[in-house]
């Protein structure tokens, strides 16, 4: 059973699904979107989910403690392991991830797993940047991958 309940948080609306057992998406709301029709039903993960993510917000956390089932392919599902291997704080480039998960010709590849991450912020696709250090793409809006980069950066101790 699929359930889903929406936020408001320091960055912005979100909306957090659950499948019964895992976290399965995270969906930034932007203003001109609407909420997906889907069942509301805050559920005991949900609230268990909201709260670590305020508290990361809050500067009070720097890793997460939830069960995740993304669905995605097998190279996704890799890049997305290799993600949440970045340390708090710190940021890689897709080329950097590519050449994690053994094929180093891939920078391109894991940019568009990195896009298809459906667990955002849990699954920090944040701290992936360019080869040259600048910001690019964020589902969120590169103001709130800015953000967040820099939550980490003011927070290295949480």
């Amino acid at each position: 059973m699929k359930n889903i309940f929406y936020y408001n948080t320091k960055i912005g609306r979100i909306g957090i699904e659950e499948n019964g057992s895992a976290i399965t998406k995270i969906y930034f709301i932007n203003n001109d979107e609407q909420e997906e029709i889907l069942e509301k039903n805050e559920t005991a993960l949900l609230k268990e989910a909201i709260k670590q993510l305020n508290e990361y917000f809050d500067g009070e956390r720097s890793s997460f403690d939830l069960k995740l089932q993304p669905q995605g392919t097998e190279f996704q599902n890799k890049v997305w392991k290799a993600l949440i291997e970045i340390p708090f704080g710190e940021t890689r480039s897709y080329g950097e991830i590519a050449k994690i998960i053994g094929n180093e010709k891939a920078s391109r590849a894991v940019g568009m797993a990195n896009n298809k991450n459906p667990i955002a912020i849990i699954v920090p696709c944040h701290r992936v940047i360019g080869a040259n250090g600048k910001l690019v793409g964020y589902a969120g809006g590169l103001h709130i991958k800015e953000m967040l980069l820099n939550l980490e950066k003011n927070h290295p101790n949480s």
